[in-house]
C-alpha cells in the first residue's frame, strides 16, 4: 500500500487538507506544504504494517469505505494508506 504522512495532531486541520492531499498527493520521499502542515510521500508498506498498527492501542484507525483508504493517526501524524495501483 502506498503510504503518504501528513504531521499534524490537529484533527480538524487534517479534515481541512485531507482532499488536498489526495487530489495531489506527494511522491515518494517528496514533502510539501499544505496550509502550513508538512505532508510527505513515505512510499510503499507492507499490509502486515497496518494490521501491526491497528493493534497498538495508541493508535487510531479510520476507513474511508469508496475509495478503500485507511488512516492511522499516532502521535504527531496521520498517515494515509491506499491501495497502491489508485489514482488520488
Amino acid at each position: 500500500m502506498k503510504c503518504i504522512s501528513v504531521y499534524t495532531r490537529d484533527f480538524a486541520l487534517f479534515s481541512d487538507i485531507y482532499e488536498q492531499v489526495m487530489e495531489a498527493p506527494p511522491e515518494e520521499n517528496e514533502e510539501i506544504i499544505i496550509e502550513g502542515v508538512t505532508v510527505s510521500g513515505a512510499g510503499d508498506v507492507p499490509d502486515q504494517y497496518i494490521e501491526r498498527m491497528r493493534l497498538k492501542p495508541e493508535v487510531v484507525v479510520m476507513k474511508e469505505k469508496e475509495r478503500n483508504i485507511m488512516i492511522l493517526q499516532h502521535g504527531d501524524v496521520f498517515e494515509i494508506c491506499m491501495p497502491s495501483d489508485q489514482s488520488a
